[in-house]
């Protein structure tokens, strides 16, 4: 008796919910963060790499990021990758040290990033959804061909669905937070 692969089922769907922890750690909330510079990328060395493993970032204040660079001449790199990331931040250089102060964020900007933050929970909602339809199909097939029977297919669909359940609250619990987050004064 065949039976649907529901660990990887579960561990895909376990994915787009992660895809949308790692999306939401670089959404800003006016609040200084170290993942706030993840997306950022830096060309050095012939290659893009991640600020983190050309410099130390740290917080040193709640509205400040500081990157200390280990190597003084990809200073003005990280600078020139930081200004051109779209995150509305204006580094400056100080020596082999970089301070980003944070921007408040006014009411439209808050208001702009809650929308991306739907987005971003809509795409993990899609593939959350993709994951349950490929679940489905493979039920369909195995009760098709035969190797399922009709009981059996009944459980693996509720189970299917569970964790569909699971999966869309949780991301729906992520986005309350984020929300509430991005729109604290």
């Amino acid at each position: 008796m065949a039976e649907p692969d529901i660990d990887d089922i579960e561990r895909r769907m376990s994915k787009a919910v992660d895809v949308l922890k790692h999306e939401y750690a670089g959404l800003r909330t006016g609040r200084a963060s170290i993942s706030m510079l993840d997306p950022v990328r830096v060309e050095v060395y012939g290659s893009m790499m991640p600020i983190n493993q050309i410099g130390t970032v740290s917080v040193p204040e709640p509205r400040m990021i500081s990157v200390q660079v280990w190597d003084k001449s990809n200073v003005k790199a990280i600078e020139k990758a930081i200004a051109a990331s779209g995150l509305g931040l204006n580094p400056q250089a100080d020596g082999q040290l970089i301070r980003i102060p944070i921007p408040e964020l006014n009411e439209q900007r808050r208001k702009e990033l809650t929308k991306v933050a739907g987005q971003y929970a809509e795409q993990a909602k899609v593939a959350v959804r993709g994951v349950r339809r490929d679940g489905m199909d493979t039920l369909k097939k195995l009760e098709k061909d035969g190797d399922l029977g009709e009981d059996d297919a009944k459980m693996w669909h509720d189970e299917i669905q569970r964790l569909t359940d699971d999966a869309t609250k949780k991301i729906d619990e992520m986005l309350a937070q984020k929300t509430k987050e991005i729109l604290q004064v």
